[in-house]
């Protein structure tokens, strides 16, 4: 496929977008709030019932003060990312769609979900929507075909994750290396570190390392599950779902610190030793 296919491709996958179409994916940072996605656990076990007092955070290394704290009162877009290349077929196909519908049978009613196929083609199966009925029907019509543009696909993705309010988790699942991508690793991740989004994957073992995404994962704070095959998938997404769940939202608004270039954040508890992960950072103003 040439390159400007795939480019009107991107496109078609960005229109759904309004947002995608104004300006680049910002991690909030019309810089007034930043909102930061964080996972508190003790011994593997998420930490409930914590508040904005309870917890601490530094940008560029200066203390914020904490606006707000939300435990599952915002609603989610999860935008699920899936590998339909040419390998993911028959029983694999039959597994992947069975994962898929696991997650969107484990939406609530005001949460929403977006669909992203990607092969050498990357594809909108679903903009944004309560209807989780329209999702499922564009996974059982998705099939597997062609190469993986990975790389693309993660970016359609952030782009309609970015597209709504709410707090985008975004699952993405690949049993293969990326072999077509038309956009940059770099570019891709460039714009990681502004978005919002929270980007948790699902890589087969066998398809070997898959350093895009343990970095696109690392840098929005999510995690890279790898598995054995697509047997597992459904199990692994479910986990997924359920830990974002599980997040902690912290606000605050930004003082004492530059509005331009990279902010390093540490997110920390004030009276309690706990587990905790949350991006490193973001990227704010036009650098």
């Amino acid at each position: 496929m040439s390159r400007r296919r795939l480019a009107a491709a991107l496109v078609v996958a960005l229109a759904a977008s309004p947002r995608a179409r104004t300006q680049a994916p910002t991690f909030s940072a019309r810089i007034e709030s930043v909102r930061v996605d964080v996972l508190v656990t003790e011994n593997g076990r998420p930490v409930r019932g914590l508040g904005a007092a309870d917890f601490e955070v530094l940008d560029n290394d200066v203390l914020q003060q904490v606006n707000l704290v939300s435990f599952e009162e915002v609603p989610l877009n999860v935008i699920l990312a899936l590998d339909m290349s040419d390998s993911v077929a028959g029983e694999r196909l039959d597994q992947l769609r069975e994962a898929g519908r696991a997650v969107l049978g484990g939406l609530t009613r005001d949460d929403q979900a977006g669909l992203v196929t990607f092969s050498n083609v990357v594809s909108l199966g679903s903009g944004l929507t309560k209807d989780t009925g329209a999702v499922e029907t564009s996974l059982n019509e998705a099939y597997g075909s062609g190469d993986t543009a990975l790389v693309d696909g993660a970016y359609a993705a952030m782009m309609l994750g970015e597209s709504d309010a709410g707090r985008a988790l975004l699952m993405i699942f690949s049993d293969g290396l990326d072999t077509s991508s038309w956009l940059t690793a770099d570019a891709v991740l460039q714009s990681a570190r502004r978005s919002d989004i929270v980007a948790y994957s699902a890589a087969v073992t066998s398809a070997g390392e898959t350093p895009f995404l343990r970095e696109l994962s690392a840098l929005t704070g999510g995690t890279v599950y790898k598995i054995d095959s697509t047997k597992d998938l459904r199990a692994t997404f479910v986990r997924i779902l359920e830990e974002f769940r599980h997040r902690y939202l912290v606000s605050y608004t930004p003082r004492g610190v530059s509005k331009e270039g990279w902010h390093r954040l540490a997110v920390r508890l004030k009276n309690r030793k706990a587990t905790i992960k949350a991006r490193p950072g973001y990227l704010a103003g036009g650098s």
